[in-house]
């Protein structure tokens, strides 16, 4: 019985080198995020977390220090929860709360709902014209964006352009009040939103296997069942993605409540924006920016969860 040269042999020294090569490049590959969300996340978060422990003082930073000897040397830790007690007594961070997370959710069910057909349309266009459409969604980008949330005050406004094309054609007669509305919020919010849905939705939709509606039709299923049971639930990630993109920057959206609502449209982002820069009250901002992330998590998780049940429902079938 004769056995192979190669059989037992060790690998030589070339194989050693790629296999080390592999692990190196593997590791940086993975690293390079993983210390992006330490330095750019983490570690300012951890900042934050302390500051929203301090006490606010008149001092340049205008905090207290967390850690602090006496004259005895004794080392002593202050943790003031009195930050976050002031956001539960006090009804107006309650209600920006409230107010950020019902505008983030119905501008991304708006978003969606918009989205979904023109990512629909786009992935069954033909290859020519779907690059063409791809192209005129992120056309938007190339323009500065507080010059497009300007532009929208231009449309929006009484002597607007929307105003004036309905007055024109006699729909309505007199002037609609639309700016530092709630209206005028949603539009520029969806309107500023609205790629970082399409694109998810249409990376999803491209992708999809054309042979499984042609089955479902010759199975005797109609477009709008074949809609529900097919295309629906295989784009579910792209849903899923979208939405998160679309919700968790709109709950700390600054510039187009600023610029396009009115004073009752009240936003956790301008709340931030008025204790850091107006009341230098930083433990307390601290403390809502740190809350506003607490509350992140609980969509986060539960579209992670839709995200896994949707992947496990599809690799059963």
């Amino acid at each position: 019985m004769t056995v192979p040269a190669d059989q037992g042999a060790k690998p030589g020294l070339g194989q050693r080198l790629n296999r080390r090569v592999n692990l190196r490049a593997r590791s940086f590959v993975i690293g390079v995020p993983f210390w992006w969300l330490i330095i750019f996340f983490l570690l300012p978060f951890a900042v934050v977390l302390k500051i929203s422990f301090s006490e606010a003082i008149i001092a340049r930073p205008p905090y207290s220090s967390l850690v602090q000897w006496t004259g005895d040397g004794v080392l002593q830790i202050k943790l003031h929860f009195s930050n976050y007690a002031y956001l539960l007594e006090d009804r107006l961070y309650i209600s920006a709360y409230w107010s950020s997370i019902k505008i983030a959710f119905f501008s991304t069910l708006i978003s969606l709902l918009i989205a979904y057909p023109m990512a629909y349309y786009m992935a069954r266009s033909p290859l020519r014209r779907r690059n063409i459409l791809l192209l005129l969604v992120v056309l938007p980008f190339w323009t500065s964006f507080l010059l497009r949330v300007y532009a929208w005050i231009g449309i929006l406004k009484t002597n607007g352009v929307l105003n004036h094309i309905l007055l024109s054609t006699g729909i309505i007669s007199e002037p609609i009040i639309m700016m530092q509305t709630a209206f005028s919020v949603y539009v520029g919010i969806v309107y500023t939103y609205l790629p970082f849905m399409i694109l998810p939705l249409f990376s999803t939709l491209v992708k999809l296997d054309g042979s499984l509606l042609e089955a479902s039709c010759d199975l005797g299923a109609g477009p709008t069942s074949s809609f529900f049971r097919i295309t629906l639930p295989l784009s579910m990630n792209g849903i899923i993605a979208g939405s998160m993109l679309v919700f968790i920057p709109v709950i700390g959206e600054f510039v187009v409540p600023a610029l396009l609502g009115g004073p009752d449209t009240l936003m956790i982002g301008r709340v931030l924006w008025d204790e850091f820069f107006r009341n230098r009250d930083w433990p307390v901002a601290s403390a809502v920016a740190v809350v506003m992330l607490v509350l992140l998590l609980i969509p986060i998780m539960l579209l992670r969860n839709a995200q896994s049940a949707s992947a496990a429902a599809g690799a059963k079938t």
